[in-house]
């Protein structure tokens, strides 16, 4: 499945190396978010991850948080959080043509990213989730039909405590894509779990109906 925006299975990852690892499985919509690492680390993955993901036609290599960097380094996608949002010179990454994916948790937070013009949304988190501490509650299944229904066109990543085992209810509630990181970071085997989750979006995008099965038959 590829939506206007991201592809479909969206694997969040924390070190460039897993750049390395999955994108010659498939992948091809992948965010590097990497957190409390001294700044010429930064620059050093984000400048590893970029030449990795070049190489495949069609990948989306998103860099969470570091606009700057991303500007500075030609990336062509970027993610933000509301903070980081409200932060960023907004005309810059629109000048320098980059993609912008921001993180939604409430109803206002969807009201700021909208304004924002982005390129997908994120909702979540959909389940409860282990991976750090989070301020809010699990949103649901519902939430993502609500939230679906004030973006319009605008491609829905769901985010959170998702497993490919939970897939299926959650493309059908309206998600366009699965943002996934524990369910395939943590497996016994990463590439395996990976393989599953493309064939997972290969036979959802054969079979739309069954993704959602809200649009089949529509009139």
């Amino acid at each position: 499945m590829n939506t206007a925006g991201v592809h479909g299975f969206y694997p969040v990852v924390d070190d460039a190396r897993w750049v390395r690892r999955l994108l010659p499985l498939g992948v091809r919509t992948i965010q590097l978010r990497i957190k409390e690492r001294p700044a010429a680390d930064v620059q050093r993955q984000l400048r590893e991850a970029l030449t990795i993901a070049a190489d495949y036609a069609d990948c989306q290599l998103i860099v969470n948080d570091y606009w700057r960097e991303a500007i500075a380094l030609g990336a062509r996608w970027l993610h933000l959080g509301q903070g980081d949002l409200a932060a960023a010179d907004r005309v810059a990454i629109r000048a320098a043509g980059i993609k912008l994916g921001v993180s939604t948790h409430s109803s206002e937070e969807l009201a700021n990213a909208l304004d924002a013009r982005p390129d997908y949304i994120a909702l979540g988190p959909i389940y409860e989730t282990t991976l750090k501490k989070m301020p809010w509650s699990p949103q649901g299944l519902d939430r993502i039909g609500a939230w679906k229904a004030r973006c319009g066109g605008i491609p829905l990543v769901a985010i959170g405590g998702i497993s490919l085992e939970r897939a299926s209810a959650v493309l059908a509630a309206g998600a366009d894509s699965i943002a996934v990181v524990s369910d395939v970071l943590n497996a016994p085997n990463p590439d395996d779990r990976a393989r599953a989750w493309l064939d997972f979006f290969r036979e959802a995008a054969e079979h739309p109906e069954l993704a959602h099965p809200s649009s089949a038959n529509p009139g």
